[in-house]
C-alpha cells in the first residue's frame, strides 16, 4: 500500500521550534524528490521546502534562515523548523515526487500561538 506519513506537529510558541518528519512507504519506487507544503485556513497550498535525491533544495523565502529540510534516508526527509512565527500556522503535508506520479501524505497540523 502506497503510504506517505507525517508526524511531528503540535502546538509550539512564537520563537519556538518544532521537527517534522515524513517516511514514504518502499512501494513507491523511484522517488526524485520529498519536500514540505501547507496550507493555511483561507489560503491556497504552498510550498515550504523540496529536497531532490541529488541534494538540489529549494526553501521558501519565508522560511529562508529559520527552516531547514534534510533526508536521513532515501525514503524519509524532516523539516527542522526554528523561531516559529504566528503566520507559519498551517497544516503542513509531505509531498514525495516520482517521474511518474506524486503522492501525499494526510499533513499535521503546526500552530504557533502564545
Amino acid at each position: 500500500q502506497v503510504q506517505v506519513v507525517e508526524s511531528g506537529g503540535g502546538l509550539v510558541r512564537p520563537g519556538g521550534s518544532l521537527r517534522l518528519s515524513c517516511v514514504a512507504s518502499e512501494s513507491i519506487v523511484g522517488i526524485s524528490a520529498m519536500g514540505w507544503f501547507r496550507q493555511a485556513p483561507g489560503k491556497q497550498r504552498e510550498l515550504v521546502a523540496t529536497l531532490s535525491r541529488y541534494g538540489d533544495e529549494n526553501l521558501a523565502d519565508s522560511v529562508k534562515g529559520r527552516f531547514t529540510i534534510a533526508s536521513v534516508a532515501a525514503r524519509s526527509t524532516y523539516l527542522q523548523m526554528n523561531n516559529l512565527k504566528s503566520e507559519d500556522t498551517a497544516v503542513y503535508y509531505c509531498n514525495v515526487q516520482t517521474q511518474a506520479n506524486e503522492y501525499w501524505g494526510q499533513g499535521t497540523q503546526v500552530t504557533v500561538s502564545s
